[in-house]
């Protein structure tokens, strides 16, 4: 066969490949192009968008005037609310997201044991996961009542006058805390995935050398749900530094600004006093802050989880 021929055949092949792999391109692209749009239109448009209102006076009624940086002056130096808001917000976080974490385990390596009605467990300890709102707020209030709820009433069984839960300024943010340990459930889902995939040859290694029950867990069990912990850790930083329903519902940031989480001070900003432009600068804040703390989260993961298979 020619050297021209055999080009000929190679261009050809080369040509079809080419038109094969612009129509798979194209496909994809069409096939994901649903998201990307809602992407632009209702993520990155909008953090675009708040980023320019930061930086204006705008109060819905008139056009934005530009101001620079003066919201975010305002916002450091002369706003103790801000600064309050965000000391109860990160108290918040830290304490939900670490017991959140540690509850979710114990329940996941509970409900991973073979026992009768392990399905009926499972359900009912994950149904709270899927109720949220202002219903459940109210079944709060009520669970909390400092006269008829269940929480006091348990307390005055052992001999003990519980608090005045909701109207507290010491009691009412860690009766948040306590509340939001209510959807665990949803963690626990993912632990216990994490803990069915953990090679029982491991263990059974681990017992061959002498281990017990703790050092099974500490040793084998934790690196191996590890990325299943760093994952529910990142969302629940994410979550966390966005609550607002409980607060909004049941004391409305009091008392005395004792929860006056951070989102529910930029709605009062936006739709109370109409200040959209001093809210957007703090939605950029909040931005920038739960941004920082993932890419801290995400380096420290390299050293802090165990990814099979990685090379290292």
């Amino acid at each position: 066969m020619s050297t021209d021929v055999k080009r000929a055949r190679s261009g050809a092949r080369t040509a079809r490949m080419s038109r094969t792999a612009l129509f798979e391109n194209v496909a994809g692209f069409l096939f994901i192009s649903p998201w990307i749009i809602g992407f632009l239109a209702f993520e990155f448009g909008p953090l675009i968008a708040a980023g320019y209102l930061g930086l204006t006076k705008y109060d819905i009624l008139t056009d934005p005037r530009f101001v620079g940086f003066a919201n975010f002056d305002k916002m450091f130096t002369r706003d103790p609310l801000f600064w309050k808001s965000l000391g109860v917000t990160a108290v918040y976080s830290l304490s939900t997201v670490i017991l959140g974490i540690i509850l979710g385990v114990a329940l996941a390596v509970l409900l991973n044991q073979s026992v009768r009605g392990l399905s009926l467990y499972r359900t009912i300890f994950y149904l709270p996961a899927v109720i949220s709102g202002v219903a459940v707020a109210y079944m709060w209030i009520w669970v909390f009542n400092s006269e008829a709820g269940i929480v006091n009433t348990l307390l005055d069984y052992v001999g003990i006058d519980g608090p005045n839960w909701l109207f507290s300024t010491t009691w009412t943010l860690p009766a948040f805390i306590m509340m939001s340990l209510w959807a665990v459930g949803g963690g626990m889902v993912l632990y216990l995935a994490g803990l069915q995939g953990v090679p029982t040859q491991l263990y059974e290694a681990a017992a061959l050398d002498g281990a017990g029950r703790w050092a099974k867990f500490q040793n084998v069990t934790l690196p191996m749900i590890s990325p299943v912990i760093f994952f529910n850790f990142i969302i629940g930083i994410i979550a966390s530094f966005q609550v607002f329903t409980n607060s909004f519902v049941i004391t409305k940031g009091g008392p005395a600004n004792a929860t006056l989480f951070y989102v529910l001070y930029l709605y009062r900003h936006a739709f109370e006093n109409f200040k959209m432009g001093y809210a957007a600068a703090l939605g950029m804040i909040l931005f920038a802050i739960i941004m920082t703390l993932t890419i801290i989260s995400f380096r420290l993961s390299n050293r802090l989880v165990y990814y099979e298979g990685r090379i290292t």
